[in-house]
């Protein structure tokens, strides 16, 4: 077996962009969480966010304007959740599986004709003279515009969360919402606005999946990502910095599983495949174990309902 036709440079760049579409949802199914709100719809707003940024940009021809489709169709699904739990109050993890099973229907509908179509291409962002470097340029110079944003994501929802007014706010609607409601903040309302937030993250991490990670429209392409970004949520502790970690690290399993079939390793593709699922419950099991560093970490009203009483 020769390891040296591996190109490790290549594999890095693979990885980052195998983990940019997990790092966008997990950092806003963050934000949803610390506002005290659990939605296990992530994976529904992804596809909708694929298929809508597909069909946008391959209608307009501009790939950024498929982003921002994506992004508002991720938005636009999370509304349905954020009224029905926020308002009509129903059960958070009921209505998070229902959003999914929703989002896969509806997303095979609305790309039914799309199937084949090449999306535009997305040039990737081009530093002169630092592009072109020997390993640093195609290390840190050679990426394009999305995974710069979400590195900057995750930057400024640290920013947000830690040294803000409005962050000490939205995590006090999810360590005590009463405590928030009595101090005179409408708990709803920034819970509604966490979860459009969530749902714009996972809309564009789909996009990112239909327009530049598989440059394809086809039904469940997100394949499982959305429930990876949340476990890498439970897995970085809510905390911003360790999402980037997590998704990184099951990047690169990804990318590690697609290298190991290109070398010829005699493992059937089905077991390379379920690794990055493997790894997650793994993952979540030895995180569950300790719960008492878990339970400190964890919103205090995570997926409890908030009733206003007047």
């Amino acid at each position: 077996m020769d390891f040296s036709s591996l190109n490790a440079v290549a594999m890095i760049v693979l990885l980052i962009g195998a983990a940019t579409p997990i790092l966008l949802a997990a950092i806003g199914e963050l934000v949803v969480e610390k506002s005290g709100v659990l939605n296990l719809g992530v994976e529904g707003m992804m596809i909708i966010g694929a298929v809508t940024g597909f069909i946008t940009a391959t209608t307009t021809g501009s790939p950024m304007l498929g982003f921002v489709g994506g992004a508002i169709g991720g938005a636009a699904v999370s509304t349905l959740f954020a009224f029905l739990t926020q308002y009509l109050l129903s059960n958070q993890v009921a209505t998070g599986l229902a959003l999914t099973m929703f989002g896969l229907g509806l997303a095979a509908l609305m790309g039914r004709s799309y199937n084949g179509i090449k999306p535009p291409r997305t040039e990737r962002l081009e530093v002169p003279g630092l592009s072109d470097l020997p390993v640093l340029g195609e290390l840190f110079f050679s990426y394009d515009p999305i995974i710069y944003f979400s590195l900057v994501l995750v930057i400024a929802v640290w920013w947000f969360l830690n040294r803000t007014r409005a962050g000490l706010v939205l995590r006090a609607c999810g360590e005590n919402h009463d405590a928030a409601h009595s101090l005179g903040y409408n708990v709803q309302l920034i819970r509604f606005g966490a979860i459009m937030f969530g749902g714009a993250c996972a809309g564009l991490g789909g996009a990112y999946v239909s327009l530049i990670r598989v440059p394809q429209w086809t039904e469940g392409m997100t394949a499982g990502v959305g429930w990876i970004a949340l476990a890498i949520v439970v897995f970085a502790s809510w905390k911003p910095w360790r999402v980037i970690l997590g998704a990184y690290m099951f990047g690169g399993i990804t990318i590690l599983q697609l290298s190991l079939q290109a070398l010829g390793i005699s493992i059937s593709g089905a077991y390379l495949s379920m690794t990055p699922y493997i790894v997650t419950i793994v993952v979540l099991v030895i995180m569950s174990a300790d719960r008492k560093r878990a339970s400190l970490n964890a919103p205090a009203c995570l997926g409890r309902s908030f009733h206003a009483s007047h």
